[in-house]
């Protein structure tokens, strides 16, 4: 690590679910990062607020990276125990009884999906993937551990967590989410099973398999399943170490599963399991909040392929990429057709401004201090991550590399270089843009495909097929592409 990085790095600060304030990042070890990142529960296509949650998550990996710090990033795949809500059955079991497969057939389908899907928005891969189903030993013997202890009890094949008596002799469960026991005594809602729990908001370590549950496994108390919130406590820890750095999660993990994440953790080690709890927020669509109920929702490739009733037009990863990042992590973000389109337009003005970096004049003396823009940029990212304030000084640079350009000011080589650089490190390496490659081989593609088009329409108008030829032009104009007829011919051009 340069003098330079380690100075960056040692000013990064990081909001605290837990304290609810910005704090210094002090590793547990210091030159090392241990992070864990609740992962989906592979039994539909990701949904698209995981995906602004993984992204989030990402950024600060690669900004870890780049700081210089040595990363296990830790990021797990819930393939069994995720009960539905109201009810006992896991959502893996239930999605392949109803499709009449084999639950590992559910999982390895919709996990294939989660990979492509991140894949296409540029995420790195995590250190280590881990399966719940590949940790039931760790399972059983943590819970036995617990047991032992005296904070669990076994009931039926079950075994719950003891809330109250951890309350009691352990620690204040609900420190995360500011919930105190006396609140969540009087909301427990009466769900199925409850009644052979000591209190309501005991929670399972292990369940006991009904008879029609496909996913089952042997252990002490009879053939069952792991409990959710034990699954991640497990595979946190194995990899991480009994106390680690970070752990992140959509905001909607931060109750019931990380508080008992929490509770696990101390009851099984002594220690808090996490100095620095993140959580990323919620996304919107169209101002309201999606849902699969309302039909307020899509897909990911929904908005790659432009196959969809809620936008104009398709959208590449990049842009929705960029456009998530426009956004703090921890603010709600509404996505909507024009927030994507002004998202494009702004990702192409930032990649306009690089790609004319290299055909800037050079002069004696710089009229502006790059090294001050960099710095600035820095800033920005140890203030909690903050990349919507990172992208504003991008958009200066932008700014100043236009006004170069049309020699308003100047800059020297080294600022020239030095600018090149920041706005490889910042855009592509730590907010993760992909690159744009192949840009002219892609163009001569276009170029290609739109004479095939524009030609099969000709051919078509002469033979008065107008329903073919308007139907080439409107599908085209769809997708942002707009037909220019002229006493020359026909031209195209880009939204």
């Amino acid at each position: 690590m340069s003098d330079a990085i380690k100075e960056y790095a040692e000013k990064l600060k990081i909001y605290n679910s837990l304290t609810g304030k910005k704090e210094p990042f002090r590793p547990v070890v210091p030159g090392h990062v241990g992070m864990y990142v609740c992962g989906p529960t592979v039994y539909s296509h990701v949904h698209l607020g995981n995906v602004r949650t993984f992204v989030a998550f990402d950024v600060v990996y690669r900004y870890l990276k780049h700081l210089g710090f040595k990363v296990r990033y830790v990021r797990n795949i819930t393939d069994a125990g995720h009960l539905e809500d109201d009810s006992e059955e896991d959502k893996i079991s239930k999605k392949a009884r109803l499709e009449k497969i084999e639950p590992m057939e559910i999982v390895q389908k919709y996990t294939v999906d989660f990979h492509r899907i991140l894949d296409k928005i540029n995420n790195l891969p995590p250190s280590i993937e881990p399966t719940a189903t590949g940790h039931i030993i760790e399972q059983i013997e943590a819970t036995k551990e617990i047991l032992d202890k005296g904070l669990a009890y076994e009931v039926n094949g079950s075994v719950y967590f003891d809330v109250i008596k951890y309350n009691k002799e352990v620690d204040k469960y609900g420190k995360l989410s500011g919930r105190n026991i006396e609140d969540l005594m009087a909301h427990t809602r009466e769900l199925e099973g409850q009644d052979e729990k000591r209190n309501p908001q005991d929670f399972a370590l292990w369940k006991k398999a009904k008879p029609q549950h496909i996913m089952r496994w042997p252990s002490p108390w009879g053939e069952g399943f792991p409990g959710w919130h034990l699954e991640c406590t497990v595979m946190s820890t194995k990899y991480l170490g009994e106390q680690f750095d970070i752990h992140g999660g959509g905001m909607d993990l931060k109750f019931p599963h990380h508080e008992c994440e929490i509770a696990q953790g101390k009851a099984l080690y002594g220690v808090d399991p996490v100095k620095y709890w993140m959580h990323a927020n919620m996304l919107h669509m169209n101002g309201q909040k999606m849902s699969k109920s309302t039909g307020n929702t899509i897909l990911p490739e929904e908005i790659f392929s432009g196959k969809n009733d809620k936008l104009s037009k398709a959208y590449s990863p990049a842009v929705l990429r960029f456009f998530f990042l426009q956004a703090h992590y921890r603010n709600i973000l509404d996505l909507s057709d024009d927030a994507l389109k002004a998202a494009e337009k702004g990702l192409k003005r930032l990649l306009d401004a690089y790609q004319s970096i290299e055909k800037l004049p050079v002069h004696a003396k710089s009229t502006w201090d790059v090294k001050a823009w960099k710095d600035s940029l820095y800033q920005a990212m140890n203030d909690d991550f903050n990349t919507p304030v990172t992208i504003a000084r991008l958009f200066d640079g932008a700014k100043k590399i236009k006004n170069i350009a049309e020699g308003k000011e100047t800059v020297t080589q080294e600022d020239k270089e030095l600018l090149k650089n920041t706005f490889e490190t910042f855009l592509f390496d730590i907010l993760g843009i992909p690159a744009v490659q192949d840009e002219g081989k892609t163009q001569k593609n276009m170029d290609f495909l739109m004479e095939l088009l524009i030609d099969l329409r000709n051919q078509a108008r002469k033979q008065k097929n107008w329903a073919l030829a308007d139907k080439i032009r409107d599908d085209l104009a769809r997708h942002g592409i707009r037909l220019k007829d002229t006493p020359e011919g026909t031209t195209y051009e880009m939204e």
